[in-house]
C-alpha cells in the first residue's frame, strides 16, 4: 500500500473513526512488509480485479480461497515496490499509457476499452495501473543495476547468431505464460490451488492477455506474457515435452518449474529461420470524435464523422489520397504508422482485415473509441523469414539478462527483507 494510504489509515486510527465490521475488515492488515503496511481491503481490491477478469462471481468464498496467493503477490510487489523508490526510478505516463494500450488491443478491446470494463464493475482503475507501474518500473531497476553489463558486445550479437545458425530448422514454440511463483515450501498447495483456479477459468474463456497481465510473475506480464517466438533449448524441459505434444491454441494444465508453477498457451509453431513473412505498407486516414465513444447510443457528433467517413470512403483511389485525408482531418493519428509485419498485428480481427484487403482498396469505416479509420494497404511483399537482426538478437540478449536478474534480486530481497503476516502469526 502506498504511503498516502497509509497515512489515511492512520488518521482513521487515531480519529477512532466508526466503521461496519465488513469495513473493519477491509481496513485490518494482511502482511507488513519492511514496516509497509498491506491491508485486506488491497487484497480485496485485487481478488475482486481477478474476478472480474476471469469470469468468477464476486462472492466471498472466492475472494477468500484466492486471498493466500494474492497476498504472496502483493508481497513481492511491496519488494519491488521499496526497490523502485530506493532506485529513485520514476515511470512515466507515456510507459504506463503504451503498456495499457497493448493489453487492450490483444484482447480486441478499443482504447481504454479496459478502464471501462473496471470501472463498470467497481474496481478502481488504479488497481491495475499501480500494479503496471510497479512492473515497468521493476524493469528499469533490474537494468540499472544491470548497468553496462546488459549492453550485448558485438562479439555477444555474433555469437548468439552462430547459435541461431545451427538451429535453423528447428521447431520454435510462440508460447504465452502465467508464472505463480513459489516463495517458500510452506505456500505450494497455495500456489498449486491458485495456479487451478486461473487454469479453469481460462479454458472457460478467460482473456489470456488480461489474466497474464494481473498475476503472472515473470518479465512477460508487461506483454500480456507473450514471450515471442522461443527455441527449444531456452525452455524448462517439462514446457518443452507438454508443448511437444500441445495443439495451437491449447492452454496447458499447470506444470510444476524451478520457483513456481507455469501455465503455458502455445499460439504457433514454426521451422526457424524458414518460410515466409507478410510485410505490408499500409496508409490511414483518422477521423476523430469530438467525445470518446463509450458503448451504447452514439452522440449526434460521433455520427456526423461516422457519416463523413462513409462519404470519404469513394474518394479515396490511392494511398496518397488517404494520407491526404489524414492531413485534413488534422493528422490527430499518423498517416503512415511504418512497416507492418502481418503475423504481429494484434487483435487477430484486425490482422485478418489486413490480409483480405486488396492493395489500393479502401477499407470500411473502422469504428474505436476515439474516432473512425479508413484502411488501405499500398503494399504486400512476402519476404523469406531468415535470422533476426543485429538490433533484434542485442535486444532478446537484453531481454534474458534482465529475466534471470529479476529471479535473483527477489531471491535476495526476499531472503533480507522482514515480513510479518499477522494471520500466521
Amino acid at each position: 500500500m502506498n504511503r498516502f494510504l497509509l497515512r489515511c489509515l492512520m488518521a482513521a486510527l487515531l480519529l477512532g473513526a466508526a466503521a461496519s465490521s465488513a469495513m473493519a475488515q477491509d481496513a485490518s492488515i494482511a502482511a507488513v512488509v519492511n514496516g509497509t503496511v498491506i491491508t485486506n481491503q488491497d487484497v480485496a481490491a485485487r481478488a475482486r480485479l481477478f474476478a472480474l477478469s476471469a469470469g468468477l462471481p464476486m462472492k466471498p468464498e472466492i475472494i477468500d480461497r484466492l486471498r493466500p496467493q494474492i497476498v504472496s503477490q502483493l508481497i513481492d510487489q511491496t519488494l519491488q515496490l521499496q526497490a523502485i523508490e530506493q532506485h529513485k526510478v520514476v515511470v512515466t505516463e507515456a510507459d504506463l499509457t503504451a503498456a495499457l494500450e497493448r493489453i487492450d488491443k490483444a484482447n480486441g478491446l478499443p482504447p481504454d476499452g479496459l478502464r471501462q470494463k473496471l470501472e463498470a464493475a467497481g474496481i478502481p482503475f488504479s488497481t491495475l495501473v499501480n500494479q503496471f507501474r510497479i512492473q515497468i518500473g521493476w524493469t528499469d531497476v533490474l537494468k540499472k543495476l544491470l548497468g553496462e553489463s546488459l549492453r550485448p558486445t558485438p562479439e555477444d550479437v555474433q555469437a548468439e547468431k552462430q547459435a541461431m545458425q545451427r538451429q535453423v530448422g528447428q521447431t520454435q514454440y510462440h508460447i504465452a505464460e502465467i508464472f505463480v511463483p513459489i516463495e517458500n515450501p510452506q505456500e505450494e498447495a497455495n500456489a498449486q490451488h491458485f495456479a487451478a483456479t486461473v487454469i479453469k477459468q481460462l479454458r472457460n474463456g478467460a482473456p489470456f492477455p488480461v489474466v497474464a497481465a494481473q498475476f503472472s510473475q515473470s518479465q512477460s506480464a508487461l506483454t500480456g506474457g507473450d514471450r515471442g517466438w522461443v527455441s527449444v533449448d531456452l525452455l524448462d524441459p517439462a514446457i518443452r515435452d507438454i508443448l511437444m505434444r500441445m495443439p495451437v491454441g491449447a492452454i496447458s494444465d499447470p506444470v510444476r518449474v524451478p520457483g513456481g508453477y507455469e501455465i503455458v498457451s502455445l499460439l504457433g509453431t514454426r521451422k526457424f529461420g524458414e518460410g515466409e513473412t507478410t510485410k505490408l505498407s499500409i496508409r490511414q486516414a483518422f477521423l476523430p470524435f469530438p467525445t470518446a465513444f463509450n458503448g451504447g447510443q452514439p452522440t449526434p457528433g460521433q455520427i456526423d464523422v461516422l457519416k463523413r467517413a462513409t462519404a470519404l470512403r469513394p474518394t479515396l483511389h490511392d494511398c496518397a489520397a488517404v494520407s491526404a485525408a489524414n492531413d485534413a482531418a488534422g493528422k490527430v493519428q499518423p498517416a503512415n504508422p511504418g512497416p507492418v509485419n502481418l503475423a504481429t498485428v494484434q487483435p487477430a480481427q484486425f490482422r485478418s482485415l489486413l490480409a483480405g484487403l486488396p492493395v489500393g482498396k479502401v477499407s470500411q469505416p473502422l469504428v474505436s473509441h476515439n474516432g473512425v479509420a479508413l484502411i488501405m494497404v499500398c503494399s504486400r511483399e512476402q519476404k523469406p523469414i531468415g535470422l533476426p537482426s543485429p538490433k533484434e538478437i542485442a535486444n532478446q540478449l537484453v531481454e534474458r539478462r534482465v529475466s534471470l536478474e529479476s529471479q535473483q534480486l527477489m531471491d535476495d530481497l526476499h531472503r533480507q527483507a522482514i515480513i510479518v503476516r499477522p494471520s500466521q502469526s
